[in-house]
């Protein structure tokens, strides 16, 4: 049977690019998101995609979702936590709370109910094990300016993935985290639209193909499990990100 994978944030971006990756390697794919009809359209065609909408911060729904992957699929060998939000950029003390509890429903929570899920579901199947993948950001090293709540968050994710990897060995269950840094995506191009607003003149930071960050996060997955990627950054080659601040 073709190995399976679920992919969060899968309706668009990162997720979507990913999904099709796998599709075309011939997994099995579990399609999470909010919005069914974007999955439906990712799915179109494809008789080894399910399509499964979600929010990821329902722990039920969440829940459910991985209970009709096992259903459809036998088994999960590998997750890609993807799921997130970079939400509105300004200072500190201008954020509402309720900005940051969004931010930290989806970007930690919603992570962290999925990679429960998925370890859960890999620790007791048979054979057991399997891979989870934590899209983190090189934001989880160096914050952008006013990104307070989305910068704390990615640094989070790199504790979580420090966690599941050591509480995984006995399981054989590895968990490994990609930090991608200005791939051309929906929330890419949000930004760069604020920086116009601010300034017509700014020059814009140099992005990357999603199709790239999809080829990085399939060579990650398609490891034998004696493997892991621990940490992989992909970035775009002359993005401010070494020396950034």
């Amino acid at each position: 049977m073709a190995p399976s994978i679920v992919i969060t944030g899968a309706s668009s971006g990162i997720g979507r690019a990913t999904a099709e990756r796998f599709l075309a390697e011939g997994w099995q794919v579990a399609l999470l998101a909010r919005r069914r009809e974007a999955l439906e359209s990712v799915a179109e065609g494809q008789a080894k995609a399910l399509v499964c909408p979600c929010d990821v911060t329902d722990a039920g729904a969440v829940d459910e979702a991985f209970d009709a992957a096992m259903a459809r699929f036998g088994r999960i060998d590998a997750l890609f936590n993807n799921a997130g939000m970079f939400g509105r950029q300004a200072p500190i003390d201008e954020l509402a709370v309720e900005e940051w509890r969004a931010a930290l429903d989806v970007n930690l929570t919603g992570m962290f109910l999925c990679a429960r899920a998925a370890f859960g579901r890999m620790r007791r199947q048979d054979p057991q094990g399997g891979r989870i993948i934590n899209n983190g950001s090189i934001s989880a090293h160096a914050p952008r300016e006013n990104s307070v709540t989305y910068t704390t968050t990615k640094h989070a994710i790199t504790g979580l993935t420090k966690c599941l990897s050591l509480d995984g060995r006995p399981f054989d269950i590895a968990c490994g985290q990609i930090d991608i840094g200005n791939a051309r995506t929906e929330l890419v191009e949000a930004l760069n639209a604020r920086i116009l607003a601010q300034d017509p003149d700014a020059a814009l930071n140099p992005t990357m193909e999603v199709a790239d960050v999809a080829d990085a996060v399939w060579n990650m997955a398609k490891l034998p499990g004696s493997a892991n990627v621990q940490f992989m950054t992909i970035m775009a080659t002359k993005m401010p990100f070494i020396g950034r601040g």
